[in-house]
């Protein structure tokens, strides 16, 4: 994410804090969020609210304590004013709404980590935007590998046969390492996938060669290991040489921490933020 639009989006969401007088509890107001989260319409918004509270009682959490409904009084252009529905949310009902918003929304993905982070240094922001980054293109990965995984059965290539084809794949985009080769240069346990330690760059590359072999296998109807190996071949070494020309040496980039314990990290998040997170205050009869 372009670090301008993480300013700015931080800016944004610090100047729409609301506080309690009493209590110094933070808290944002739905209609305040919606447009900076992406939602043009309450309606389908309010579906994306929905979801968070339900998530919020699933968690163990009482929702009344993070979504306070209350009334308030907009101008309209005519210059009278009208009464509408606006919704109380503390930080982890924010986090919440963004878990449950549409990730490819960009406004969606900062805010996941925005409202994460008890803290609102933009370092720690961009550093778990990063990582956040990291583990979407790791799924991703996983999806097109599967997706594959399944075209290839279906066209007379076994389990084995995939396991061939990946490591090919893989020499043509390190440069002649296979699978293992490259695990053993990275200090990786043979049952350890290698993507779980390759950096965001080298996994979205793997990504896309992976998709474009997925797309061809599809409709150029490759059938047999050999036709699909010499497509993903041909795939990840065309990936290689657009890394190549942007400087990027897929085997020189160092590992990176492993993507299992970066996922408990940020999994343990959402139980620390609902224990630390601050409650709304009592409703005042």
């Amino acid at each position: 994410m372009d670090k301008q639009l993480i300013v700015r989006l931080k800016n944004q969401f610090d100047s729409l804090i609301h506080g309690t007088t009493e209590e110094n509890v933070e808290f944002w107001l739905a209609r305040d969020i919606q447009e900076p989260l992406g939602y043009a319409r309450w309606e389908n918004f309010m579906n994306v609210i929905q979801k968070a509270i339900d998530s919020c009682a699933t968690a163990g959490s009482n929702p009344d304590d993070h979504f306070r409904g209350v009334t308030k009084m907009v101008q309209l252009g005519s210059g009278s004013e009208r009464e509408v529905v606006d919704l109380m949310l503390t930080r982890y009902a924010c986090y919440l709404i963004a878990q449950n918003g549409d990730p490819r929304k960009e406004p969606i993905a900062f805010a996941q980590s925005y409202f994460a982070i008890q803290t609102r240094k933009q370092e720690l922001i961009e550093e778990r935007i990063r990582l956040h980054d990291r583990i979407h293109a790791r799924q991703k990965l996983t999806e097109s590998e599967t997706e594959l995984s399944r075209n290839i059965y279906e066209r007379g290539v076994d389990n084995r046969g995939f396991g061939r084809i990946r490591s090919k794949g893989d020499a043509a985009l390190f440069g002649g390492y296979t699978t293992q080769a490259m695990k053993d240069r990275y200090g990786i346990t043979k049952s350890r996938p290698l993507a779980d330690f390759l950096p965001t760059v080298t996994i979205a590359a793997k990504n896309l060669a992976t998709e474009i072999t997925n797309h061809n296998v599809q409709s150029n109807n490759l059938h047999g290991e050999k036709a699909i190996t010499n497509e993903h071949v041909q795939n990840n070494t065309s990936v290689r040489n657009m890394l190549g020309d942007r400087g990027i040496v897929p085997e020189d980039l160092p590992p990176e921490e492993d993507l299992k314990k970066l996922e408990r990290r940020v999994n343990s998040t959402e139980r620390k933020l609902m224990k630390e997170c601050p409650k709304l205050p009592e409703e005042q009869d």
